[in-house]
C-alpha cells in the first residue's frame, strides 16, 4: 500500500516498534509494548523470535553470531542462545534510566544508551551516560553529561562512533580507539526544529535520521546540511530507520502516531519502508 512521499508499508498492527536491523536477509527489530523481538522478511512475513518480559530496545549481534537484546525497564543487556535468553549485563548501577538503544561492533563490544531519568514517572530531565560492555559481561561508562543517548552507528573501519543525542537536537562523533574507548568529542550536526531518535549511515558518510517530534526523516552532512527529506504520512512520526534489503538501498522505518505506554493499546504501529540511492554501511 503506498502513502504519501513513496513510503509504503511493509507490515502494520505492532505497538511501538524499535531498533531495526538488517540481519541475514531480514530486518529484525523490538516491539516494545508486546516484549517480542520479530525478525521480517520483504514479503511481509513476521516471525516472533523471543519474549522478553521487561520491555526489548536495542539489538546487535556478538561476535559469535549471538543476539544480544537490551532490556529496557531493568536496564540489562541479555543475550539469546539458542532458545535460551540469558543475561548478559546489569547496567543498573551505571544508567541512570531505562536502557534504550544499542549498536555492536565488529569485535562485540556493544555500546547502549539510556535515558538518564525516568520520563514515564514524571522525573526531571538529568545528563546520562553511553556503556560499553564487552564480549565478557563486564562495563564501564564511555561518555558523560550526554543529553538521552539514543540511536548510534559506528564507521565501516571501526574508527568512528555517532550518537544521536535527543534532547541535545545533535548528533555527536566519538573517535574509537583500538581498545573501544571513546575520544575527540564533537559535533557531528546540531539541529533547531529535529529530535533524533534513531539513526543508519550511509555508505557516503551521511545519517538517515528520524525526527521523533517531525513527521519526516532527514539524510544529514557532516556539518548540518540535509542531503534528503522523507515526509511521513500526516499523523505518522518516524523513531527510528535502518538500511537493508539486497543492496542496502531500503529504508525501513519504525513509525508510530505516538510514543509513550499508551501505543501499547492503540497498536498502530508500523514498519514502513522507501527506497533511496546510496545503500546502507558501517554498523549496525
Amino acid at each position: 500500500m503506498a502513502q504519501a512521499g513513496g513510503v509504503t508499508v511493509l507490515l502494520a498492527g505492532l505497538t511501538f516498534p524499535e531498533g531495526p536491523r538488517w540481519h541475514n536477509g531480514r530486518l529484525w527489530f523490538s516491539d516494545f509494548y508486546s516484549h517480542r523481538v520479530i525478525a521480517l522478511d520483504l514479503e511481509g512475513h513476521a516471525e516472533t523470535v523471543v519474549e522478553v518480559p521487561q520491555q526489548p530496545s536495542g539489538l546487535g549481534w556478538g561476535a559469535d553470531g549471538a543476539l544480544l537484546i537490551v532490556s529496557m525497564l531493568d536496564r540489562r543487556v541479555l543475550r539469546l542462545e539458542g532458545p535460551v535468553l540469558r543475561a548478559h549485563a546489569d547496567l543498573s548501577g551505571l544508567a541512570g534510566g531505562p536502557c534504550n538503544d544499542m549498536v555492536v561492533d565488529a569485535q562485540g563490544r556493544a555500546y547502549v544508551g539510556n535515558f538518564g531519568f525516568d520520563r514515564y514517572a514524571g522525573e526531571a530531565e538529568r545528563p546520562a551516560v553511553l556503556v560499553r560492555v564487552d564480549p565478557d559481561g563486564s562495563m564501564r561508562a564511555v561518555a558523560e553529561d550526554l543529553a538521552f543517548p539514543n540511536g548510534a552507528v559506528i564507521t565501516p573501519d571501526g574508527g568512528g562512533l555517532i550518537l544521536a543525542e535527543t534532547a541535545g537536537q545533535r548528533l555527536t562523533w566519538f573517535d574509537i580507539d583500538a581498545e573501544g574507548g571513546l575520544s575527540g568529542r564533537r559535533v557531528f550536526a546540531q539541529f533547531e526544529d529535529c529530535y533524533p531518535d534513531g539513526i543508519c549511515l550511509d555508505a557516503e558518510g551521511a545519517v538517515w535520521v528520524a525526527d521523533a517530534r517531525g513527521e519526516r526523516l532527514l539524510l544529514v552532512r557532516e556539518g548540518g546540511a540535509v542531503a534528503r527529506r522523507v515526509a511521513m504520512p500526516p499523523g505518522r512520526h518516524a523513531y527510528a530507520c535502518m538500511l537493508g534489503g539486497a543492496d542496502r538501498r531500503t529504508l525501513f522505518i519504525c513509525s508510530s502516531t505516538g510514543s509513550g505506554p499508551a501505543m501499547g493499546q492503540r497498536a498502530d504501529g508500523q514498519i514502513d519502508t522507501v527506497q533511496v540511492d546510496v545503500p546502507g554501511a558501517g554498523f549496525p
